[in-house]
């Protein structure tokens, strides 16, 4: 089947691992309903209580924990057993459910057999101890350690229901997922911003966007596009919201009226986005202590000036380019409209228009057709209406100084009937970020690429 058309309902539950070689259930599935009953775990040893003649051991996996109670008077051979097992140890026990008030999810595991599958080296190269903060980059040269914190396993897990909530809004709605190259002959936006790479005897670059793939399939009548991917941009930065390596939800849509249509698409797309994951991922926000407010009203649109006008006004803040926002503007505009109820905020028709592919009108009631959507005081997508009118978009391109030839198959595209068109850019590491409360966009991403960061 197509890729747009695969099964990703959210509404399925992750099936037993009755496939895998060892025998196993995950600990989420044991409930105290499951009193009498025989089952087998597999996870590491996340904490170790010795009490004299009980041992307690609380196994974590993937989904979750149980405690595991070893008695001498019970069976003396497994609770010597029990005395072998280290802290993150890797260990198998088979045992029978008891229900009981006394443990964590009110049952325990009294255990029949136990294997220690994988010692731990000893001391950890960090603990992941709830009482012990490491500082972030510790957490990142140790990620594979870092990961086994349910805390941080639950901000993956969140993400990973963000991505498959929005895909199944654009899913259910006719739009085709496509793949565009990640390899370049150019940047769609130019500048210094691009990562070199050997292309046999070639010129390339790693893919800044795929904004002129997705209006190239405007033309071929695509229609409605979007691609889960990645971006790369060669930025010397030390800010806690940029990576190198970014992750990016892109959208386009044809035949569209303006910038507003686009902008509709933003707001229902991330608000379903953001209800699924309060209900699918109810675990994951109660682990990170998580209240998430999903966004009831239309979100407001206000344009540019205004937006100047309240930092001016209600914060004495004017920044340095007359034609950009500043990331203290970004947030202090999200705490004025967190105030009034509104964790999302469009910005409309910033001056002139930056990238020569997008749309702008003399005599419009916008500077541009371009706009920026900042959530929670953070700018989270940048969006607007494309050139879709060819000889306005040679113009541009040669008002910037591109050689036509460096696009000409994009270029080619406009010359057989564009239709209106526009679309936009949402950022997947800022979008866990601001969801999961987090203090830099580094911790929503499995393993962060920046300047000074190539490893793990």
């Amino acid at each position: 089947y197509p890729r747009n058309r695969r099964n990703k309902s959210l509404n399925q539950k992750p099936l037993k691992c009755e496939t895998t070689m060892i025998e196993r259930t995950y600990t989420h599935e044991i409930t105290p309903e499951d009193d009498g009953e025989e089952v087998s775990v597999a996870g590491w040893a996340h904490e170790i209580r010795d009490l004299g003649g009980i041992t307690f051991i609380i196994i974590r996996d993937r989904e979750g924990q149980i405690q595991t109670t070893f008695k001498e008077d019970r069976n003396e051979e497994l609770f010597k057993k029990a005395q072998e097992v280290g802290k993150e140890d890797l260990v198998h026990v088979k045992g029978v459910v008891e229900e009981t008030d006394q443990a964590p999810g009110n049952r325990e595991l009294v255990p029949k057999s136990l294997e220690i599958i994988g010692e731990a080296e000893s001391p950890l190269p960090m603990d992941i101890s709830k009482d012990i903060d490491s500082d972030l980059s510790t957490r990142l040269d140790n990620r594979f350690m870092d990961l086994r914190q349910p805390e941080i396993h639950s901000i993956f897990s969140l993400r990973s229901h963000l991505i498959q909530s929005m895909e199944e809004w654009f899913d259910e709605r006719g739009y085709i997922d496509i793949e565009t190259p990640t390899i370049a002959k150019m940047g769609a936006e130019g500048g210094a911003e691009l990562f070199p790479v050997i292309y046999y005897d070639q010129e390339a670059f790693l893919s800044q966007s795929p904004q002129l793939y997705k209006q190239m399939l405007m033309a071929a009548g695509f229609d409605k596009v979007y691609k889960t991917g990645t971006a790369f941009r060669a930025e010397e930065f030390a800010t806690s919201r940029h990576v190198s390596e970014i992750s990016m939800f892109d959208v386009e849509l044809a035949f569209i009226e303006d910038q507003h249509d686009v902008m509709d698409v933003v707001e229902n797309s991330l608000r379903h986005t953001l209800k699924e994951t309060k209900e699918k991922a109810s675990d994951d926000l109660e682990v990170l202590d998580i209240d998430l407010t999903i966004p009831e009203d239309d979100f407001p649109r206000i344009k540019f000036e205004e937006a100047r006008r309240i930092l001016k006004e209600e914060y004495d803040h004017v920044p340095d380019d007359e034609g950009d926002l500043d990331t203290e503007g970004e947030q202090l505009l999200g705490e004025h409209f967190m105030e009034k109820g509104h964790p999302a905020v469009f910005i409309v028709g910033y001056p002139g228009e930056k990238f020569y592919y997008g749309e702008a009108r003399e005599h419009d009631e916008y500077q541009s057709r371009r706009f920026d959507m900042l959530y929670k005081g953070l700018e989270l997508v940048s969006g607007g209406q494309r050139e879709h009118d060819p000889d306005r978009l040679m113009r541009k391109v040669e008002e910037e100084g591109i050689d036509p030839e460096d696009i000409s198959f994009y270029l080619e595209s406009f010359k057989y009937g564009m239709p209106p068109h526009g679309g936009y850019g949402l950022g997947i590491d800022r979008l866990v970020k601001q969801v999961a409360e987090l203090d830099n966009v580094k911790e929503a991403i499995l393993f962060p690429r920046t300047p000074d960061r190539l490893e793990p």
